[in-house]
């Protein structure tokens, strides 16, 4: 059976690719909260309802591909090989393909984006919210794993942990960027922090903050 995208399914992407890709525009030139769905569905030629039909609110149109990045984690830690710990996954994916992708980033581009979300308290709420579940899928996906009893906080604790390194490199991207430190030096001074937070979660925190 071929695995070649139909017609369809093609046309519907690069539906989906314009809807993304116009409202992404509008947002970074005028602000998150100036922008009005209405906007971004005249301006990338369809109707609201086509457009809710892919986004099915507006903050989707900003956060769709970091839930889909989110995802990704979840299913490395889910999919790794037994003889793998779940730290180690996380970093495979964390410092080895995220890296490539940030080193590529125009810096004025990293800082336009780093302001439109860190200004829109709707885009704020929203990132937690997709923080949130995702740690929460973690936390039920590490339990299952480890047959951990129901009142065992430490698939909490380790799930946390795991996205609070994530959380942590795309706020020092953000700040970094809008302090308007330039590429590729600020990928490998947030690439050297993850490093050193991963490794830290890799020996234990028993000795931090000890003298």
């Amino acid at each position: 059976m071929s695995t070649v995208p139909g017609l369809r399914e093609r046309r519907k992407a690069q539906t989906r690719q314009r809807i993304a890709d116009t409202a992404l525009r509008l947002f970074t030139e005028r602000g998150f909260d100036q922008v009005t769905v209405a906007e971004v569905a005249r301006e990338a030629e369809v109707s609201e309802a086509t457009l809710f039909n892919y986004f099915p609110a507006k903050e989707d149109l900003v956060y769709s591909r970091m839930g889909a990045y989110e995802a990704r984690l979840v299913d490395a830690i889910r999919n790794r090989d037994p003889a793998t710990s779940a730290l180690a996954a996380l970093t495979e994916l964390l410092l080895r393909p995220q890296p490539d992708r940030l080193v590529t980033q125009d810096s004025e581009r990293l800082a336009t984006m780093a302001r439109m979300v860190t200004t829109s308290p709707a885009l704020l709420a929203r990132e937690r919210q997709v923080f949130a579940e995702s740690t929460a899928e973690l936390a039920a996906l590490l339990a299952e794993q480890t047959q951990a009893d129901a009142d065992d906080i430490t698939p909490w604790v380790v799930a946390n942990a795991l996205m609070g390194v994530h959380h942590a490199v795309l706020n020092a991207v953000r700040r970094k960027a809008l302090a308007g430190q330039p590429n590729p030096g600020l990928a490998r001074d947030v690439r050297s922090q993850a490093e050193r937070a991963l490794a830290l979660l890799e020996h234990g925190l028993g000795g931090f903050g000890g003298e």
